[in-house]
């Protein structure tokens, strides 16, 4: 199946770009080429503008505490295993604390360093990090490999605690809700949504099915289109009746 996830605001749009971002970043850490580790760095810098939002620490801090008081409320259920139960308030309150330390603007101590500030403003000229334009940056990308995976967990590191609370968001938010079968009556879906609140839709398509969902949505209704490719990847509307997973997340 591909899932394919839409978010209905701004901050689950905003988990969902760095979340993409940090596991790019981590993949191309791990290899040991000049242009994986090139790539990393980039991710880097793109994590730094995104979480650069001034309340996104405070939202995630809120949201944990939300879901920790929630799951203190189950404490002496004889339905929820106690000890999976404290597993998973130990990972909130951990979370919590290590967002909370961090000091100051997310990504600060990146823009006090001019050698990194040079790099990411010659990234936007096309072909701005050539040899000639950045010696010292064709320097590091001929270091060895461990030390240039040294920097850049070192600076990736201290953003980590955006990532680990962020994933145990994400998590509960994708376990929120229960996927039903649909049917796309010539490729359309349309749901009139009658009050019904969500924060993200989830949609499973079959592997085998040459279609893509094009979505549009707000308080109202829901409208899906879906679309197969050409020979050349160009969308054309469907015929054919399609069968969809839809699932409601809503924390």
């Amino acid at each position: 199946m591909i899932i394919y996830e839409y978010p209905l605001n701004e901050r689950i749009r905003t988990l969902l770009r760095l979340e993409d971002l940090f596991d790019r970043a981590q993949h191309f850490i791990a290899a040991d080429r000049q242009e994986d580790h090139h790539i990393a760095l980039m991710m880097i810098f793109d994590i730094i503008e995104v979480a650069s939002r001034a309340d996104l620490k405070f939202d995630l801090a809120q949201e944990l505490e939300r879901q920790r008081q929630i799951l203190q409320s189950f404490r002496n259920n004889p339905e929820i295993s106690e000890e999976a139960l404290s597993t998973a308030l130990a990972e909130i309150e951990q979370a919590s604390a290590q967002l909370l330390a961090i000091q100051g603007k997310i990504g600060q101590y990146l823009r006090e360093n001019d050698w990194l500030m040079a790099v990411k403003n010659r990234v936007s000229i096309p072909g701005g990090v050539c040899e000639f334009d950045l010696p010292a940056y064709h320097y590091w990308l001929h270091r060895d490999p461990e030390q240039r995976r040294l920097g850049l967990n070192g600076w990736l590191r201290p953003i980590l605690p955006i990532h680990d609370s962020l994933t145990i968001v994400l998590r509960l938010l994708r376990a929120s809700g229960r996927a039903e079968l649909q049917i796309a009556a010539h490729g359309a879906y349309q749901l009139m949504l009658a009050g019904r609140t969500a924060q993200m839709l989830r949609l499973r398509v079959s592997r085998t099915d040459p279609y893509i969902p094009e979505i549009s949505a707000n308080k109202y209704a829901l409208n899906i289109r879906f679309t197969e490719p050409d020979g050349d990847l160009r969308p054309r509307p469907v015929e054919a009746d399609v069968s969809f997973e839809l699932t409601f997340c809503n924390l």
